[in-house]
Formats: structure tokens, C-alpha cells, sequence
């Protein structure tokens, strides 16, 4: 502006200056200054085919159709508007009405510029893009394949904007197809090529054969090794992306993230921060406070990954880390940070500090009511759930639904829970589906409705899957219910059969029985499975610092200590009529070493541990996949407990990130 002024200024008659003034329209335009744009149009004495198609893109940047349409009716009525102009045009058509994309076809076929290249390429995208007049997408996909078969000519931006078609409609198959022909051909490709196909094989991470897909994305490397175009960080963070979804090995991926060193922007970095999110939290979360070491600045997606990540650990310490690092950057009112950081939280243990930050919001929509609904399930409070669901003022969907009736689950409100299965389909059409069956389950079996639970199952109008059968297992065990156990056990392990689950809870449903030969047995075809059973870990925070346990807490420091104060309080319990329940331990053992084995579980040197530095306890205490409640500590709060250790490199991490 400063610039425009100074020209104005040494030259009172730049009005008259088409080619310069065009330049002026044309910067006002990319700017976003529209108002400008238009006035200095207006006043113009003088006017080219430029002077309108700088316009018309201008408005058709910033999605102004009517006003598009509305320009290029004048041009129309003047000049005979030239192939960019219907190229800027169409770009405006893109994703909304399709009737005025065909309008603009229609007028390019009529004076035959629907030959030019560059507007077939924009016919393809916009027909592509825009949903047909009934509201679906297939019938435009075919009118953009139509046009790119007639083409004439193609170059490299036709087939780019055709895969990117079947891209963006899911059909990653046709467009894998049309890059392969295009290799075998000799036609070439480019950095956008590559995204696309890489996009389309990301398609193939739910299917069942992503084997076959993951060695496409091997070939596709290949092919990208040789053309050069690995060195573009773009494409090495789509290989990351492909990898990861594929079910590529993390460390592949990281060996690529790795080669885009010097060349990493904040995409790369929180595409690896993704990876690692789920499947190795403590690393993500180094790798996060690398990302500030290094003076990048993460946008609100990177907090969410990291905050993912948060919620896998045992303590609330990193999320909080994260946290301050939210409000510095000023994105504590962004919507989608706070519902993370409501569910990180509660993940780790502080309920509190989730209400805290639901409590806070100014703007709610439906995950915020979700994610603290999920999180009063998941910490037991039933009660508190249903409070919060009779305030909602959003329409509830199937994942509401799904933390009320896991809420009436723990706390036993089998008549509360049915009444809220059977609303979802009459007061609000939504579809009972396999996550709320697994909650009916549970909720009937820790009822000790174990065949009402089975009755469920024989109606659902899907098969069962593991989770469902898993709830079963477990209430059978609960209640003795041997026969219906046994049915859970096999079908689990038809569907998992590299888990334990179904094996050690025959195992014990039968030694506590009594039929400690059939639970040899069982044993006995764990072993030639070659199913391992996974070792149960305790954890509690003491003074900043998290102590796991495994079982007889042999790595401990203070094992001996932990012990001999076991030793007093097993001997106060039996006092007042403990009795250790020995049907659970291995048959063959004898008496006194089955008792042992109890006495040295990791839950009870866990929570010995804790009364022993009661005094120093912070909020997290608890076992892999349990919630404990200790009613007779009053400095030990309920919390949640994540399978996933911590060292003391990330105590430092944090407060260095604070």
C-alpha cells in the first residue's frame, strides 16, 4: 500500500497504466484485499482480458462465486474471456454447486476452449470435487473421467488432478491403477503424484490384506529413490504417515524421519510425534520436547498428538507440562485442545483437573460432553455421568451412549443401563452397535445376569467380537458359570489366538472349582499354542518419582523393607479373618508356596509401598488395567493406571518444558 501510494503520487495519470494497474489489482487481489482490488477496477479508464481475469481469480480465491459469476457475465458481454479466466472461474465451482460448473462448461464448449488443457484440468478437478445434484459425488467423478478421456493432450497436472479424483473419493484401487499405467508408459510424475498414491494406500489401513499394500509402499519408495524426490520432506513425511498406518516397524519410520534432518518443518515433526504416540508414548514424548529444544513451533495438531501421548502415561505430570506449554502459546480457547486435555487427564488419574478444564470452556460441542462423560465413567462416578448427561444441550450420538451405559456398568445400574440401550433406537435413531453390546454385556454379567448377558448376544444383529466374548469370560469367572465360560473361551480364541486372556481365565475358573486336571490341560494347550501370558505390573508414585512393581517385586530396591512391613499387615488381616483365596494359584504347589505366591502379588508390594511413604504419596497409584479405591488411605486418591512405566529422563523433560 505503502508502494501504491508512492506510485500515485509520481504519477497522477497511472490510471491510464493498464499493465501497471493490472499488477496493482492483481497483488491487492492475492492479498485478500478485494475492496481495493475493485475500486482501483472501477476506475480503471481502460481494460483488458488481465484486468478481468486478475479479478475474477481474486474473488474466486476467497470462494466468492456469486460475485465471480457476476464479473464474469460483464467480461463476457465485452470481450471473449480467454482460457485462465475460465480456469479461475471453475476453481471457484470447486466442492460447491455443480449446476454452475456446468454452466461454465457449457459456455467453454460453445467457443471451443474446452480443448485447452489448462481448462480440461480444471473441468477434471471441479467435477471431481462438487457433489452431483442429488448430493452424491459418483456421477461427477464419471463426467471428470469423460473429460479426461477426451482429452486430446495431457500433461502431467491431467493425470495428477484425475488420481487426485479417485483419491478424494476413496477410490484408492483406480487410482494406484492410473499411476501404474502412467509409469509404464513413461509418462513421469511428481512430488504431487506421489502424495496422492501415498494418500490412496493410506486408505488400506483398516483392510485386511495391508501386507500386499505395505510392499506397494516398499515399491513406490523404491521408485522414489531412484526419480530423486526422496529428498523432498514433503513426500519422506507421507512415506512416515504410510508406513505407520500400513503397520510398518516404528523404527522404519523414524530411519526416514531421521533423513529428513535440516529439512524438517512441523509436519514432519508431528507426523513422527503421531507414530509414536500410541505405540511408544515415553519416546513421543521425548521427541516433543526435542521439537522445543530446537526452536519449532507447534501448531494446535502437535499439542493434540502430544497430549495423546499424556494420556498413556501413570501421573497427570506431562500433560500438565504440555498444558503450560497450551496457554504460552495461546491456544488455551482452542475447542479441540481442551477436549484432549479433559481426556488426557482423566487417562491419568485427575478426574479434578478434567472438570477443571470442561468447567473452563466457553464453547462446547459434542466431544467436549463425551470426553467428560467417558472420563466419569472411567473413574467410577455413575452418578456424577448421569448429572452431566441431563445437562447436555448438544444431540447425543453412539459414543454418548456408550460412556452411559459403561458408567452403569461399574455401578451395578442394570435398570438405568437398559433404559438407556433401548432409547438410543426409540427416542434417538441411532443403531446399537458392537461397543454398546460389549457394555450390555458387562453390565449383565458384573450383575450376575450371566444368561441375560447370553440371550443379548444370541439376538445381536452383528457376530460378537472379542470383547464382547472377553465381558462374558470375565463375568462367568466372576460367578462360576463353567459351561457358558467355556463357549466365551473358544470363541475368544478363534478370534485372538495369539492372547492369553481366554486360557488363564479357564484356567482359574476351573482351579477354583476344584478341577485342577482340566486346568492343567488348559495350561497344558497354552503351551503348545505358544500363547505367552503377559506379566502384571504395579506402579505408585512416590515424591515425583514412579516405583513398578512386578511380581515379588525382585528389582525393587527396598524389597526386603516391602516385605517384612507385608509380612506385619498380612498377619494383622488374619487377625480379623483374612483368609488368602489359594484355588488361584497352581495346583501342583504346595499349600504354603501357593500362599507365598499370593503374598508376593505386585498390587499388595505396590500398595504396602505406598503406606510405608504415605506421607510422600502423589495421586497416582494403581495396577496395569485396574482402577483401585483405597478406602482406609486418606492421602491416596483414586486414579487410573496406564500400562506404560516412566523414567526419571522425563521428570526432567517436564519441568525443562515448563
Amino acid at each position: 500500500m505503502a508502494l501504491h501510494h508512492y506510485i500515485l503520487q509520481t504519477h497522477p495519470t497511472i490510471q491510464n497504466d493498464i499493465f501497471l494497474t493490472n499488477h496493482i489489482i492483481n497483488m491487492y487481489c492475492k492479498c485478500g484485499q478485494l475492496g481495493y482490488a475493485r475500486f482501483l477496477f472501477d476506475q480503471m479508464p481502460h481494460r483488458n482480458i488481465v484486468s478481468w481475469t486478475a479479478l475474477i481469480s481474486g474473488y474466486a480465491q476467497c470462494g466468492l462465486i456469486s460475485e465471480c459469476f457476476s464479473l464474469f457475465s460483464d467480461l463476457f458481454a465485452r470481450l471473449r474471456p480467454n482460457e485462465f479466466a475460465f480456469v479461475s472461474l471453475l476453481s471457484a465451482c470447486e466442492g460447491r454447486d455443480i449446476k454452475c460448473g456446468m454452466q461454465v462448461h457449457a459456455v467453454a464448449l460453445k467457443i471451443s476452449l474446452d480443448a485447452s488443457v489448462y481448462v480440461a484440468n480444471a473441468l477434471i478437478t471441479m467435477y471431481s470435487k462438487c457433489p452431483g445434484s442429488g448430493g452424491g459425488y459418483d456421477h461427477t467423478l464419471g463426467d471428470a473421467w469423460t473429460v479426461f478421456k477426451l482429452m486430446e493432450f495431457r500433461n502431467l497436472i491431467s493425470w495428477n488432478s484425475m488420481i487426485g479424483g479417485f483419491q478424494f473419493h476413496g477410490l484408492a484401487d483406480r487410482a494406484i491403477h492410473l499411476f501404474t499405467h502412467m509409469y509404464c508408459n513413461d509418462i513421469g510424475f511428481d512430488r504431487a503424484t506421489l502424495l496422492s498414491i501415498l494418500c490412496s494406500l493410506n486408505e488400506y489401513c483398516t483392510s485386511e490384506d495391508t501386507n500386499i499394500h505395505l510392499r506397494s509402499c516398499f515399491q513406490l519408495h523404491c521408485l522414489t529413490i531412484k526419480s530423486g524426490l526422496i529428498s523432498e520432506v514433503e513426500v519422506i513425511t507421507a512415506f512416515v504417515k504410510s508406513y505407520a498406518n500400513l503397520g510398518g516397524r516404528v523404527s522404519d519410520c523414524y530411519k526416514l524421519f531421521l533423513d529428513t534432518s535440516g529439512k524438517r518443518d512441523i509436519v514432519s515433526w508431528t507426523a513422527i510425534i503421531t507414530v509414536f504416540a500410541e505405540r511408544d508414548p515415553e519416546q513421543a514424548f521425548l521427541l516433543f520436547c526435542q521439537l522445543h529444544r530446537e526452536n519449532f513451533v507447534p501448531d494446535w495438531y502437535t499439542f493434540s498428538i502430544a497430549l495423546k501421548a499424556c494420556a498413556y502415561f501413570v501421573t497427570e505430570q506431562h500433560a500438565l507440562a504440555v498444558h503450560s506449554q497450551i496457554i504460552k502459546k495461546g491456544f488455551q480457547e482452542d475447542k479441540i485442545l481442551s477436549n484432549a486435555l479433559i481426556h488426557a487427564y482423566a487417562r491419568c488419574g485427575s478426574l479434578a483437573l478434567s472438570e477443571q478444564v470442561f468447567d473452563e470452556m466457553g464453547c462446547r460441542d459434542l466431544v467436549s460432553w463425551n470426553s467428560m462423560l467417558k472420563s466419569y465413567a472411567l473413574h467410577g462416578r455413575a452418578k456424577d455421568a448421569l448429572d452431566l448427561f441431563q445437562h447436555m444441550n448438544v444431540r447425543p450420538d453412539s459414543t454418548t451412549f456408550v460412556a452411559l451405559l459403561s458408567a452403569c456398568s461399574h455401578a451395578g445400574l442394570v435398570e438405568q443401563g437398559v433404559k438407556f440401550f433401548n432409547s438410543m433406537s426409540d427416542a434417538h435413531s441411532i443403531a446399537p452397535q458392537l461397543d454398546h453390546y460389549a457394555c450390555m454385556v458387562d453390565l449383565y454379567g458384573r450383575a450376575g445376569k450371566i444368561f441375560e448377558a447370553e440371550e443379548l448376544i444370541h439376538k445381536m444383529p452383528m457376530k460378537p467380537d472379542s470383547v464382547i466374548w472377553s465381558s462374558l469370560l470375565g463375568s462367568c469367572r466372576k460367578h462360576g458359570e463353567t459351561r457358558l465360560a467355556k463357549l466365551a473361551a473358544d470363541k475368544f480364541n478363534e478370534l485372538e489366538p495369539e492372547k492369553s486372556l481366554g486360557y488363564v481365565q479357564m484356567s482359574n475358573i476351573y482351579s477354583s472349582g476344584g478341577s485342577f486336571i482340566e486346568a492343567g490341560l488348559i495350561r497344558k494347550e497354552m503351551r503348545e499354542s505358544k500363547v505367552r501370558k503377559e506379566p502384571g505390573l504395579s506402579w505408585v508414585e512416590i515424591g515425583k518419582q514412579v516405583h513398578e512393581f512386578g511380581s515379588g517385586g525382585k528389582h525393587h530396591p527396598q524389597r526386603g523393607a516391602i516385605v517384612q512391613q507385608l509380612e506385619i499387615l498380612t498377619g494383622r488381616l488374619k487377625e480379623i479373618g483374612y483368609a488368602p483365596e489359594v484355588s488361584l494359584a497352581l495346583y501342583d504347589t504346595e499349600e504354603e508356596h501357593k500362599e507365598d505366591q499370593l503374598f508376593h502379588h505386585s498390587e499388595k508390594m505396590a500398595l504396602v509401598f505406598a503406606i510405608m511413604n504415605e506421607g510422600k504419596l502423589s495421586s497416582g497409584a494403581g495396577s496395569k488395567h485396574q482402577k483401585w479405591r483405597y478406602s482406609g488411605l486418606s492421602t491416596v486418591q483414586e486414579s487410573v493406571i496406564i500400562n506404560y512405566r516412566e523414567e526419571r529422563q522425563f521428570e526432567s523433560a517436564s519441568r525443562n518444558l515448563q
